[in-house]
């Protein structure tokens, strides 16, 4: 007799399938199991908050220092000044968007290593994607993991649906990663209360909206959006997380209340 096919010995429900199957992937979509559904991940925006310096970052990160104790807090860091200015001069040379993803990353993580360095003597450590694993270690220990927002596609990120810039960036790492965790919801700490009509920095007559699902999102068709659009697309197909909120960083208080669970700034739910 010849050799027996290894692979013919291993059963899968899988085996007689193509992966794309429709009424397969449909069959797939039980709800898994939610890794560290406790943490409280946040992300501190690179132009909204780390480009305005001490005065603007040094407050918040004292709130989150007095909050750590009583919640498992993750920061993720976004990029900033200095990615959009990367992202120009790349798009000046015609490279391509995983080239410019690659440039975003690297600065989101200058970011996240200074708040690390600033966080350090309240148990603030940097992570990498190799030490993702460690987290539960690390809220044992009572750490403040940091983490660069950007997700990790780098060369590899999707074609954007419209330009060159890519539509993958630190506020859909956050969600990603809160997906992944099983956090039911994401704390974007931005420069404004939450989300407008209109961006209030341009239109003084814009209207602040406190809440509005993915749906009625999508039927106003806003010019300009306080995050990512992409991540609506994530948010309307999550399996964990809930909502987003969306919320001030330079008002007192802000932060206590969001992690507390109080209505603070603008949530956009799933549905």
């Amino acid at each position: 007799m010849g050799k027996k096919d290894a692979a013919r010995d291993i059963w899968t429900r899988f085996e007689h399938e193509s992966l794309s199957d429709k009424s397969l992937l449909e069959a797939t979509s039980d709800k898994p199991i939610r890794i560290i559904p406790g943490v409280r991940l946040m992300k501190i925006g690179g132009q909204s908050i780390m480009d305005r310096g001490r005065k603007a970052l040094f407050p918040i990160l004292n709130e989150i220092v007095a909050n750590h104790e009583s919640n498992k807090i993750m920061i993720c860091s976004g990029g900033g000044t200095r990615a959009r200015h990367a992202y120009e001069i790349a798009i000046d040379l015609e490279l391509p968007p995983g080239f410019l993803a690659a440039l975003g990353g690297s600065i989101a993580l200058q970011n996240a290593r200074i708040l690390q360095m600033l966080l350090a003597k309240h148990g603030g450590i940097h992570i990498s994607t190799e030490q993702f694993e460690m987290l539960p270690l690390f809220f044992k220990l009572g750490c403040i993991p940091i983490m660069v927002g950007m997700p990790p596609f780098t060369y590899w990120e999707e074609v954007p649906q419209k330009g060159s810039i890519p539509d993958n960036r630190t506020d859909t790492g956050v969600f990603l990663t809160a997906e992944f965790l099983g956090t039911e919801s994401v704390l974007y700490i931005k420069d404004e209360d939450g989300l407008y009509t209109n961006d209030p920095k341009k239109d003084p007559k814009a209207e602040f909206i406190p809440e509005i699902t993915v749906s009625e999102l999508r039927e106003r068709d806003l010019d300009d959006l306080v995050v990512e659009r992409v991540v609506l697309d994530y948010l309307q197909r999550s399996k964990n997380v809930k909502y987003l909120e969306i919320i001030n960083g330079l008002k007192p208080g802000n932060i206590t209340s969001a992690l507390a669970g109080k209505h603070t700034g603008t949530r956009i739910y799933k549905g």
